[in-house]
């Protein structure tokens, strides 16, 4: 699944109880409404059949083997690069989108992968759950974050004709803690992890 599935002005943190009570966003809306169908679906077997189908709905991730097409990668991969170019050819400055102030929740895919299995082993129910760190960062101080870790010593510029999207996205992780399960990895560690995979796969990456 997807964090996508909840309204546009849904209460932050988000809540599974919270499908379906508000407008989606337009830009997502189609994509949203095939991962809501999934849901029901996987739902609906559950309770008619009683097949054991789990519904995970993961906030945005990142790690080893990210899309870094700087076109259409997400932007915590896309300021990996950003970043990285600018220090190798000696730029001056990166320039990102907006003001910087959107609130983000980031998720390394290891993190998703061990919540998914320990879902497998420990859940039975057919509400789906939300998958997260049950934190945020805004996207100025993931700007900092990775700059550090990069070690880009240029500035940052924030393009404010551009948009921002929506304020926050931040999941409610509470009935997947409440099972025992909780992120290991942490940000600053999964963005180092990811930068040095990116530094060994840098020539896959631009080609």
């Amino acid at each position: 699944g997807s964090s996508c599935i909840y309204p546009k002005f849904a209460p932050q943190p988000m809540k599974e109880e919270h499908l379906l009570t508000g407008v989606l966003e337009p830009t997502n809306e189609p994509y949203a409404i095939a991962k809501i169908a999934g849901i029901k679906m996987c739902q609906a077997y559950h309770r008619q059949y009683g097949c054991r189908f789990i519904s995970a709905m993961p906030t945005n991730l990142y790690g080893p083997n990210d899309n870094f097409d700087l076109e259409t990668s997400h932007v915590l991969p896309a300021l990996i690069r950003k970043f990285h170019e600018a220090k190798i050819q000696h730029k001056p400055y990166v320039e990102i989108w907006g003001t910087g102030n959107p609130r983000r929740e980031f998720l390394h895919v290891d993190d998703l992968a061990d919540a998914c299995l320990f879902l497998m082993l420990n859940y039975d129910e057919p509400e789906f759950v939300n998958v997260g760190m049950g934190k945020d960062i805004s996207i100025k101080e993931l700007a900092m974050l990775i700059k550090d870790i990069v070690g880009f010593e240029g500035d940052l510029r924030f393009d404010t004709s551009k948009p921002d999207g929506t304020p926050r996205k931040l999941l409610d992780i509470s009935r997947l803690q409440s099972l025992g399960w909780q992120p290991r990895i942490s940000l600053k560690e999964g963005i180092r992890q990811t930068y040095q995979w990116f530094l060994q796969h840098y020539q896959e990456v631009i080609t």
